[in-house]
């Protein structure tokens, strides 16, 4: 594993109890950065902690209650002094189903969360960024952004968003010391699958040339260099993890 040095540093990651979240979080403990867990299953946030040790502590935050995002900004900034980065993992697939049939309290509820839930965490941690001059900022999106998945336009709508908005925010940050930008991973192993239909699954496997699904690991090396001081310049910009999917 290459070190990378996140020293001193303060990050929160959301959905950090598992999945990504969990992997980066984990990755940027090995790194020497504190980190806030933000998830709303309380006995999985009790157990990633454990696992994290002292380096680690953990909120209860629902990413789509704008105030409950700024209190556990602010109180992130008292505890631990600064906040530098920002991990943005939460989200949900929701279900499958054609556009002219998909559920529109579904389609909502999969925007409120992996759009707007974006934009509050974004909007909560900027102003002490600038104030510092200095900031990384994560938001893990996904290759359905790009080439989008049938049966899915509400996730690849949201996602699709997430990036729009990245870049804007990167453009608008450029000035500061401030670094924004997305991943889009191709499907891991995750408990989000469990939302999925198997088929669904199968497609989108046979859809990666690597044959294989990302590992969480993988996202987490990519995502520990996207957040230290190296990544000086790249802003805006949009990284791929798809095992060749996406080729642009």
């Amino acid at each position: 594993m290459n070190q990378i040095d996140l020293q001193g540093r303060v990050a929160v990651v959301t959905g950090g109890a598992q999945g990504l979240g969990f992997a980066i979080a984990r990755r940027l403990v090995l790194s020497g950065a504190r980190v806030s867990l933000w998830d709303l299953n309380t006995d999985l946030l009790d157990a990633a902690q454990a696992e994290l040790g002292e380096a680690a502590s953990s909120e209860q935050v629902d990413i789509t209650n704008y105030d409950a995002v700024a209190a556990a900004t602010a109180k992130v900034g008292a505890d631990l002094g600064r906040l530098d980065i920002l991990v943005n993992s939460a989200g949900i697939a929701g279900r499958n189903a054609p556009l002219e049939e998909y559920d529109l309290d579904e389609w909502r509820r999969v925007i409120e969360i992996d759009l707007n839930g974006a934009f509050y965490v974004n909007r909560a941690v900027l102003p002490g960024m600038k104030a510092r001059n200095y900031g990384r900022i994560v938001n893990i999106a996904s290759i359905a952004a790009k080439e989008g998945n049938p049966n899915a336009s509400a996730y690849a709508a949201a996602k699709a968003g997430v990036v729009g908005m990245t870049k804007a925010v990167g453009k608008e940050c450029a000035r500061f010391d401030i670094a924004v930008n997305a991943i889009t991973p191709a499907t891991a192993k995750t408990r989000i699958l469990d939302e999925l239909k198997p088929e669904f699954i199968d497609y989108m496997l046979s859809r990666i040339p690597r044959g294989r699904f990302l590992e969480v690991e993988e996202a987490a090396n990519m995502v520990a260099w996207l957040v230290s001081a190296e990544n000086s310049f790249t802003t805006g910009a949009v990284f791929d993890l798809s095992g060749g999917r996406a080729t642009y």
